[in-house]
């Protein structure tokens, strides 16, 4: 297949007076979609990068029109607006091209992490209390307080509600009065310009699961009505899990926008496959799924736990990402296909293969040859 690799790069990002230093950090470097063109040439299609912009001198339609691609390979983050994930997929619908990935409102939902948990809370899957603040001062919910009223009931742990990459996330987003809770709120409330998202800090482990695959209507449907499935469906290839190795790192317990942005893949401490109990892992992989599915994800998704140290491991859901990073020998989602034994070239062309599949595509599926 003809396929173009669509990503936003950090160089090429708009830039203006007053921007928040991290403004970028989920934008790609060159060599991401240099090594996804790699890996599917070594996958046997045609492939080139394209720029996911419609700001000059980039112009997305017409490069696609040029090139006409069978499918996108979207890795594309936006630039502005709540829902800036879900941009290229619409284009890309409007010009009735096929693409990897989740979809529109997949991709709007999933990067609203306070809309994701009123879903989960929905559909019954563990997800800890929150409560959205679009002002620092505002009542805080009972629910959050002691029986007193007048301090917090736990640890709470503040973050922008739409940011990817853990931004605006480090060791003081931990709060253990309503003092510091209202200063973490009106800090990120003043450099994000959006609402801030506080939950219940779930004092443990932190393990990701990645997926690929897609689910069945019947699969699909049984997800729905009764989560609680005795194992993983098997439409869908869980890669092994990963956790982060915080007695390394140092960073209080907390998944930060250093660990993921500020130091080198040399240097970053990880446990993969992480130290589960093979009825831990397959509860994972059965939550894994379901969240996948509520949210209607496609190909390929990554979903954060933390893991309950008071409450003997018990697993809540902390977000989706349906636009895993893909950063060779960094990024989650790659260092887990590495733990399975796949190369990089394997993991794009599952992914591939995946999407391929869904929309009907004809094409060779050689993902499972490439070791």
């Amino acid at each position: 297949m003809r396929i173009a690799v669509l990503a936003n790069l950090k160089q090429n990002a708009p830039r203006w007076e007053g921007m928040p230093p991290d403004r970028w950090d989920d934008l790609d470097s060159p060599k991401t979609p240099d090594s996804i063109v790699a890996a599917l040439v070594a996958g046997g299609h045609e492939a080139r990068f394209i720029e996911a912009s419609i700001h000059p001198p980039h112009n997305l339609i017409e490069d696609l029109r040029r090139y006409q691609p069978d499918l996108c390979f979207n890795i594309a983050e936006g630039h502005f607006g709540d829902g800036r994930e879900s941009h290229i997929p619409a284009i890309l619908e409007m010009l009735q091209i096929p693409y990897t990935g989740s979809r529109v409102t997949a991709l709007a939902l999933a990067l609203d992490k306070a809309m994701t948990k009123r879903i989960l809370l929905y559909h019954g899957l563990p997800t800890p209390e929150f409560q959205v603040f679009e002002r620092a001062d505002e009542p805080l919910d009972a629910d959050l307080l002691d029986d007193a009223g007048e301090d917090l009931r736990f640890p709470l742990f503040v973050k922008p509600a739409r940011e990817g990459t853990s931004m605006g996330v480090s060791p003081d987003s931990i709060v253990t009065t309503v003092a510091q809770l209202r200063e973490q709120v009106a800090q990120q409330l003043h450099r994000y310009h959006q609402p801030v998202l506080v939950e219940h800090f779930v004092k443990g482990r932190e393990v990701t699961v990645g997926l690929i695959g897609n689910l069945g209507p019947i699969v699909a449907r049984r997800l729905t009505e009764r989560i609680a499935l005795a194992d993983p469906p098997d439409t869908l290839t869980f890669l092994p899990a990963l956790e982060v190795d915080f007695e390394a790192h140092g960073e209080n317990g907390v998944y930060s926008s250093y660990l993921k942005t500020g130091i080198e893949a040399a240097d970053f401490h990880y446990i993969c496959p992480a130290r589960l109990e093979p009825e831990q892992l397959r509860q994972l992989q059965r939550l894994t799924a379901a969240v996948f599915r509520v949210l209607d994800c496609k190909d390929v998704s990554r979903v954060d736990f933390r893991l309950d140290a008071d409450q003997a491991d018990k697993p809540y859901i902390l977000e989706i990402n349906p636009l895993p990073g893909l950063y060779p020998g960094f990024s989650d989602l790659c260092l887990q296909a590495a733990a399975a034994g796949w190369r990089y070239e394997r993991l794009i062309n599952a992914i591939v293969d995946a999407a391929a599949a869904r929309h009907g595509l004809a094409h060779e599926a050689r993902a499972h040859t490439l070791s």
